[in-house]
């Protein structure tokens, strides 16, 4: 039904479907010169998507839905329409009698919509059968010919005068293998010893190529050790097999998130290319650039693929990877896992069986002193639920743990299984089997004593989130709070070229729009109640719960706040699954007055404190409690700092007093080499 024809000079010719009698007229659109209008085209107006990859330059259809169209693309010039409102109607499957065939030769592109209008933007009438091309991350503006495009600002004009998102974009490029001593300004507290340690993007190119989003960049670990007073600083990149291969290559030859592996890897012969094939240990990249977490004794770098890699935590060495497909058959495994005061860890992972896709929460207990590998050779799955769209679990970034239970999202971005797999054999990026259901998001809640989701059914209307920020249970209800965004616009806004073109486009900060919300779950609501009645009995929040005739529950969340926040965390040691009061994150709204903001917000009282300061970009905040604190907050946050406007080879340490939001002190390290933003962390202390 479909293909993609690239000739030498990599101008692309797209044939896809269209309705009978509008060949013609798209032909024309696409030919004509500056003013053409075209005929009329019979038939009434419909519309048409298909998910575009345009690094492999195949398209394929898109009944599920692919990802959601937003007002604006991220990438100035390019015009996008919803079908109506927010939120897109599914897609009707027509038969193949109901289309013909039509072509044209579109520009790079990501969502690719065919739509005749009847008018156009207001004050400009069109044809009824005029036909618009609308891409996502194309390479020209490609409205209809004749039209002009899309009202931008001028290229000098910034619509974010206060952000620099360029701080995102830095690569580096000399490794801080030996300590570097900090300049202390201010106090850093005489009980804080250990060590800070980081992950996240720190190569955005191999050679003379460059990966496209920033999920897919090189890992590189960043450690900050605190003692007596002092601090130091170091950063090595993580010696995964997808660094060692594109290293030795000089190029990308690994399909990362976003990113088309350009060639196939020079260093493999004829027969393991072929053999590579059949392998997801070759396949699938294990570039393990989100966070770091302990599982037994030791601390492992994570990303959302089954492998994982050991690190040094004093010398930041890679030292050892672990497949969990050949201890658990997951074939992911979510970068946000919960560690128990006990050390045991539970996490989240998906398989795929005879009954098709699985949820499935894993337990890997507590080292036992008997080896590095007993931990993963000891995990078992202790609770399995299947999803609800066949062949399409959805992405899961993070989950919530209670005493007594497990909170699984289960929200409207979901994975192709099926092109997960095509993915793999065309090496095209993982981006590609990411589908949009319109349809809500769902909550599983899975009791602790039977490993079973209980038998209500939560929902809420679509919502697109990465971070939990906690969950507990009060009163017969459980208490879910998370970051949450309209839609996944946002994931597109961390491409490369969407980043760069940031500051021009007036939509960007609407699509990185997220919230802190609260959902409440009653547990036992009563029965033969007025379906109109709130359900939630819990004292103290605007949260509602209501209903449905089908008798599940309809969600209605408070907003915890109205600032944007990401990266959330917690008193985590103390009120991890309890209940608590404050959580503390780093501003998400580039369009603020200083988007450089750590945030502390006080879920009783919805206010909130800040630190910021100007040109300066701190990292997720990471409590670290005082000893023998007798309140939640009473701590210090850890964080890195960078700042943008050419200080690429500064970075500094933090410590921000978690009570009143005041800088305690600084250690500030001057580098060999640019300094990237990291993602996530975890403090290890050292032992007394």
């Amino acid at each position: 039904m479909f293909r993609i024809l690239e000739e030498a000079n990599r101008e692309a010719l797209a044939t896809f479907l269209c309705p009978p009698g509008y060949s013609a007229a798209l032909a024309q659109a696409a030919a004509a010169p500056p003013g053409y209008e075209p005929e009329t085209c019979p038939g009434s107006p419909v519309e048409v998507e298909f998910f575009w990859d345009a690094s492999s330059r195949a398209a394929s259809p898109a009944p599920e839905r692919p990802l959601p169209l937003a007002p604006r693309s991220p990438v100035p010039g390019h015009r996008l329409r919803r079908p109506s409102g927010m939120t897109p109607p599914p897609l009707r499957r027509r038969r193949p009698s109901e289309w013909s065939r039509c072509e044209t030769p579109p520009a790079v592109g990501g969502l690719l919509s065919v739509a005749p209008t009847a008018a156009g933007a207001a004050g400009r009438r069109r044809s009824s059968a005029q036909l618009e091309l609308l891409m996502v991350f194309g390479g020209a503006d490609t409205a209809a010919a004749g039209q002009p495009p899309a009202e931008q600002p001028p290229a000098e004009a910034s619509c974010y005068p206060n952000c620099d998102l360029s701080i995102w974009m830095r690569s580096c490029d000399t490794e801080q293998i030996e300590p570097l001593r900090g300049e202390i300004s201010g106090v850093i507290p005489s009980w804080l010893r250990g060590s800070l340690l980081r992950n996240g993007p720190g190569r955005l190119n191999v050679g003379d190529e460059q990966f496209k989003h920033l999920f897919d960049a090189s890992a590189l670990l960043h450690r900050f050790h605190i003692a007596d007073g002092d601090v130091t600083y170091q950063n090595r990149f993580l010696r995964s097999r997808t660094y060692e291969r594109n290293t030795a290559a000089r190029r990308i030859v690994v399909s990362e998130f976003g990113t088309l592996a350009s060639v196939p890897d020079p260093c493999q012969t004829i027969f393991q290319r072929v053999s590579s094939m059949f392998s997801t240990e070759e396949m699938m990249t294990d570039n393990a650039m989100i966070s770091i977490y302990p599982y037994g004794d030791e601390l492992y770098a994570l990303t959302e693929t089954p492998y994982l890699f050991r690190v040094d935590p004093e010398t930041l060495e890679t030292k050892q990877r672990v497949n969990l497909m050949k201890h658990v058959q997951v074939v992911n495994h979510s970068a946000h896992p919960h560690v128990q005061p006990d050390g045991t860890v539970f996490n989240l992972g998906q398989s795929v069986g005879l009954t098709g896709p699985a949820y499935n929460v894993l337990r890997f207990p507590p080292s036992d002193g008997s080896g590095v590998d007993n931990v993963f050779e000891r995990a078992q799955v202790v609770a399995s639920v299947g999803c609800r769209w066949p062949l399409h679990p959805s992405y899961m970034h993070s989950f919530c743990i209670t005493p007594g239970y497990f909170v699984l999202i289960e929200q409207p971005l979901a994975v192709s299984t099926v092109q997960v797999c095509r993915t793999l054999l065309q090496r095209q990026p993982l981006v590609a089997a990411l589908r949009w259901f319109d349809e809500p998001t769902r909550f599983i809640v899975i009791d602790r004593k039977t490993n079973r989701a209980t038998s209500l059914s939560y929902q809420t209307d679509p919502l697109f989130f990465l971070h939990t920020i906690n969950a507990y249970e009060e009163d017969g209800h459980l208490v879910v709070d998370l970051c949450a965004y309209q839609d996944a616009q946002m994931l597109d806004c961390m491409y490369v070229e969407a980043l760069k073109s940031a500051q021009t486009n007036p939509h960007y900060a609407d699509m990185f729009r997220g919230r802190p919300t609260r959902f409440v779950l009653p547990l036992s609501p009563p029965v033969g109640l007025d379906p109109a009645a709130n359900l939630v009995t819990l004292t103290g929040t605007t949260a509602t719960a209501r209903r449905r005739s089908d008798g599940s529950l309809q969600l209605t969340p408070e907003l915890l706040c109205d600032l944007g926040t990401e990266t959330p965390r917690i008193n985590y040691a103390r009120h991890n699954g309890t209940k608590y009061r404050y959580f503390y994150a780093i501003s998400s709204d580039v369009d603020g007055d200083n988007p450089g903001k750590l945030i502390k917000v006080d879920t009783v009282t919805h206010q909130t404190r800040t630190w910021c300061e100007q040109n300066a970009y701190p990292s997720e905040p990471v409590f670290v409690p005082r000893p023998d604190a007798m309140s939640e907050d009473d701590g210090v946050l850890l964080s890195a700092l960078l700042w943008a406007q050419g200080q690429e080879r500064q970075v500094a340490l933090l410590v921000v007093d978690a009570v009143s939001m005041r800088e305690l002190g600084r250690a500030t390290f001057h580098t060999d080499g640019p300094v990237p933003k990291c993602l996530h962390g975890w403090f290890k202390g050292d032992s007394v």
